[in-house]
C-alpha cells in the first residue's frame, strides 16, 4: 500500500494528513477495517482510475470516520460525518468521485472542510498512483 500526504485546503487552513493510499480493488475492500484506533492526522485515501460514482459501507470497521469525497477536480464534492462502526447502510458520493479519504470522526467539524474545498495530495514513493 502506497503512503502519501493529503492537505484539506479550507477556509480555515489547510490541514495535513498522512494518508495510506489504496489503489487496488483488495485495498480498498480491506480499508480501515479491523483498526482499533486512528491518530487524528492520519487517513486512508481511496484512489480511483476514473471519476465514478461510489458508496462505502462501514463493515468491520471499528472506529467511527469522517468521510470526505473528493470530485476529479480534487475538489471536495461531499462530505459525511461520524459514519456509525459495523453500519452496512451504504454511503454514496452523490454523484463522480475520484477518491475518498476518510479520517478519524470529528475531523469534519474541527477543519470546517466543506462542499467545494480543495484537495491536495502528494505520494512519498516517486512513481505511485495518481499525483495530485
Amino acid at each position: 500500500m502506497d503512503n502519501g500526504t493529503l492537505v484539506l485546503n479550507t477556509a480555515t487552513g489547510a490541514y495535513r494528513f498522512n494518508v495510506e493510499v489504496a489503489v487496488t480493488p483488495e485495498e480498498r475492500a480491506k480499508g480501515l477495517m479491523f483498526r482499533q484506533a486512528l491518530a487524528d492526522d492520519a487517513g486512508m485515501l481511496f484512489l480511483y482510475d476514473e471519476s465514478q460514482p461510489i458508496q462505502m459501507w462501514m463493515k468491520n470497521t471499528y472506529i467511527p470516520l469522517d468521510m470526505v469525497f473528493i470530485g476529479a477536480d480534487w475538489r471536495v464534492n461531499r462530505v459525511h460525518e461520524r459514519a456509525k462502526p459495523f453500519s452496512l447502510t451504504p454511503i454514496p458520493s452523490d454523484g463522480p468521485v475520484i477518491g475518498i479519504v476518510e479520517l478519524a470522526a470529528g475531523t469534519i467539524r474541527k477543519t470546517g472542510i466543506k462542499k467545494g474545498d480543495k484537495v491536495d495530495y502528494t505520494p512519498l514513493q516517486p512513481g505511485s498512483a495518481a499525483i495530485r
